[in-house]
């Protein structure tokens, strides 16, 4: 009699461990997903008035810094022209970043805006997003 019910007990054990181990898969690619990071999009899918995720350029040229002042900043800024495989685009450089960003740079801007200046596509990191130098 306890013969019968070992087997019985053995099998409920390993659906009860594939179970539990299924369940963590699946409550750890939730998090996963709700933690990733944000799809990095290309030039050519760049729409102006719109919010920029995650964005990848070389940078091809800084033009010279320029100091601001208005009632909504004060400070250096520049201009810069970047690229990626699908396109060129203008990048606008804020306070310590127009020291940070050289030439043949590849910068990440995320959580960025995207307007449209006299005709072009211009990026930036803005106020709330983050630029950073992935490769010098």
């Amino acid at each position: 009699m306890t013969q019968a019910v070992k087997p019985n007990r053995i099998e409920n054990d390993k659906q009860i461990a594939r179970r539990a181990a299924i369940l963590r898969h699946i409550y750890s690619a939730e998090k996963a997903e709700s933690k990733s990071e944000p799809k990095l999009i290309k030039v050519n899918q760049l729409v102006a008035s719109t919010p920029v995720a995650k964005l990848e350029v070389l940078v091809l040229r800084r033009y010279p810094r320029r100091q601001i002042n208005s009632m909504n900043y004060r400070g250096p800024v520049a201009a810069a022209c970047g690229r990626d495989e699908t396109g060129v685009v203008g990048l606008v450089l804020w306070g310590e970043q127009v020291d940070q960003v050289r030439t043949g740079d590849v910068v990440r801007i995320t959580n960025g805006w995207c307007r449209r200046s006299h005709g072009e596509i211009v990026v930036s990191s803005g106020r709330t997003g983050q630029l950073s130098v992935i490769q010098s």
